[in-house]
């Protein structure tokens, strides 16, 4: 893997007493937006956290999260994670 850093220019500013809020301009990529903010465009101060999270999750693994190659079948990360710790419970 071959790590990146960018500025998407994506931030925005919450106002003081603010701490989400909706847009209907969904950017960003794909796999690592957090699922709320793909489907219905609500964002908060936890859409890092997910970002974060699915990184963390690659570097563990060593897979990104696309779609890869696990007992010969194709899954994305977050998939196989979410099958895994269902099962476990």
């Amino acid at each position: 893997m071959n790590p990146k850093i960018a500025d998407f220019g994506l931030a925005r500013l919450f106002k003081p007493d603010e701490t989400q809020a909706d847009t209907s301009r969904v950017v960003g990529t794909y796999g690592y937006m957090a699922p709320e903010y793909v489907r219905h465009g609500h964002f908060s101060i936890k859409l890092d956290a997910f970002s974060f999270g699915v990184l963390v999750l690659e570097i563990v693994t060593g897979q990104e999260n696309k779609c890869f190659q696990h007992g010969g079948s194709s899954e994305y990360l977050l998939s196989f994670v979410s099958i895994i710790s269902f099962h476990q419970t």
